[in-house]
């Protein structure tokens, strides 16, 4: 009592100094209270970037995984789920609630066992029944045979075959003369064309380098060194090159194609390391919009990844390009002579990448919308372009703009640095080049055809160090184009590839064309 007596002697007695006293008072507590809000606004402003980065980060992570990993990195479910990390949520506090639409699983198919192809031999062993029925003795009457069938398998086997020429010598000029026989592929060499469409094959298809094969011959008895074998795929390659020049003449006379591009490592001589190469694949397939036209791919290797490669591979092609957002295609669209088509798979694989990453509702609601779009060119897959054009502006058009409206109001909800406000950013430019299939029913609703182009040449790095050189990426690539347009017509790219060796040292030039995939027939054998 007596210390707030004493406070209250020093208080002045006059009402207006009291008052400005007390205005003092509140005037310091208020700015104390705004230091205070500005301090604790930037401290959660801190943290919302610091979750953001997190993130982005974490999303980084899940995109690597599968990478590395493929398809089996999706069931990394346990793992993402401990996250609990919902992207939208933390970018903004009026984030969409967008509900999130349940994608039902696809029921699984029950196996179903193929019957055997029809034109392996076969070789029956008969199996024979008691005489007397074993529980009682009694006579057995016929019912009938059982027939079951095992797949067995023999091994491959070389065989030696010799030529002999007989000889002449002419008693009037001397003249000697031996009887001719056709030209062979590796000129004084030891291979047949089976064996070199067979280690070609191995290489470039079954993804067995060199020094392997060298080591599964060695098991025969063989003796075919590395460098042998890389002799043979150089000659072959330069007996070809007319061969992959009349393809690239087929691929770029049509009127759409898909485009792509992959990275290669390559060893660079002299400087004890790899650089990156890159392998290009232009697809010509129009099947889906119901041609007969033979559907073919085209690859090419660069050592780097300049768009002046695209232009210089595409400088005589006019039409429709689908392909990805890579720059360097960019130049490709400046005149009209080449007219852009985007992907629909890039944009639904930025939103699959978050909706595994985060569960986001608004992701599996863009997820969702792509879906129902895909659904139609299910439906329409093999009919005519006229027909597809028309089912698209009639179903496709619609849900087009409705995605429009949709990706604009939630762009506008969302931070500018979040990933799904990344993901719609990647749309919107793109639009046109999105929507231009809906009035073209030979186009395509994604890029799927290159891709599936390409994956020989994932597949491969994973057997492979790295190309041995330049020269060694444009072989695989004449090489790549050859026997991947062969599996594309659905011939033994094997058989293929023999039947041209055997033909191709004594074929003419001016008809190289009747060495194609689709214009050469096939002994019945093969």
């Amino acid at each position: 009592m007596d210390g707030m007596t004493g406070a209250a002697h020093h208080l002045p007695h006059d009402p207006d100094e009291l008052h400005a006293l007390l205005l003092q008072a509140q005037q310091m507590l208020a700015e104390e209270r705004a230091s205070a809000q500005s301090q604790i606004a930037e401290l959660e402003a801190r943290l919302q970037r610091r979750d953001l980065e997190i993130q982005h980060l974490q999303l980084q992570l899940i995109k690597l995984k599968r990478m590395q990993f493929g398809r089996s990195s999706e069931k990394l479910a346990q793992e993402i789920d401990q996250l609990e990390l919902r992207l939208e949520e933390l970018e903004t506090a009026q984030a969409v609630e967008a509900p999130r639409v349940e994608i039902p699983a696809t029921e699984r198919r029950q196996p179903v066992r193929r019957p055997l192809p029809a034109q392996l031999p076969r070789e029956t062993v008969t199996h024979t029944a008691p005489c007397a029925c074993p529980e009682c003795g009694g006579e057995l009457t016929p019912m009938g045979t059982e027939v079951s069938e095992e797949l067995e398998y023999v091994p491959a086997r070389f065989k030696v075959i010799r030529h002999e020429r007989d000889t002449f010598a002419c008693r009037g000029c001397d003249t000697v003369i031996t009887a001719p026989m056709a030209a062979r592929p590796v000129e004084g060499g030891l291979a047949g064309p089976g064996l070199l469409a067979h280690v070609l094959v191995s290489k470039y298809v079954d993804h067995l380098p060199l020094y392997r094969q060298s080591l599964m011959f060695e098991r025969e008895d063989i003796d075919l060194a590395r460098s042998t074998l890389a002799g043979w795929v150089g000659q072959v390659a330069r007996l070809l090159e007319p061969l992959g020049e009349a393809l690239g003449r087929h691929v770029k006379a049509g009127d759409k194609l898909h485009a792509d591009d992959t990275p290669v490592p390559v060893l660079r001589p002299g400087r004890c390391k790899t650089g990156t190469g890159r392998f290009w694949t232009y697809v010509r397939d129009d099947r889906p919009a119901g041609e007969d036209t033979p559907p073919a791919v085209w690859f090419r290797y660069s050592p780097d990844r300049k768009g002046e490669h695209p232009r210089r591979h595409l400088q005589d092609f006019g039409g429709y390009l689908q392909a990805d957002g890579y720059a360097g295609f960019h130049h490709l669209y400046q005149g009209g002579k080449i007219r852009e088509v985007a992907c629909w798979a890039h944009v639904r694989r930025k939103f699959y990448d978050i909706a595994e990453a985060t569960d986001s509702p608004v992701a599996h609601e863009a997820l969702q919308r792509i879906g129902n779009l895909y659904a139609i060119e299910r439906e329409i897959r093999g009919q005519p372009p006229g027909t597809r054009c028309e089912v698209r502006r009639a179903r496709a058009g619609p849900l087009l703009n409705e995605f429009k409206q949709w990706t604009n109001n939630t762009l506008a909800k969302l931070s500018k640095k979040s990933a799904l406000a990344e993901a719609i950013r990647y749309v919107l430019p793109r639009w046109p080049a999105l929507t231009r299939y809906v009035d073209n029913g030979l186009l395509e609703i994604d890029n799927n055809a290159a891709e599936r182009a390409l994956r020989v040449v994932a597949l491969g790095r994973k057997n492979y160090l790295f190309a041995g050189s330049d020269a060694g990426g444009e072989r695989a690539a004449l090489i790549y184009s050859l026997l991947g347009t062969a599996k594309l017509n659905g011939i033994n790219p094997q058989a293929y590839l023999a039947e041209v060796l055997t033909r191709i040292a004594d074929h003419p030039i001016n008809r190289i064309d009747e060495l194609l995939p689709w214009s050469l027939t096939l002994p019945a054998s093969a």
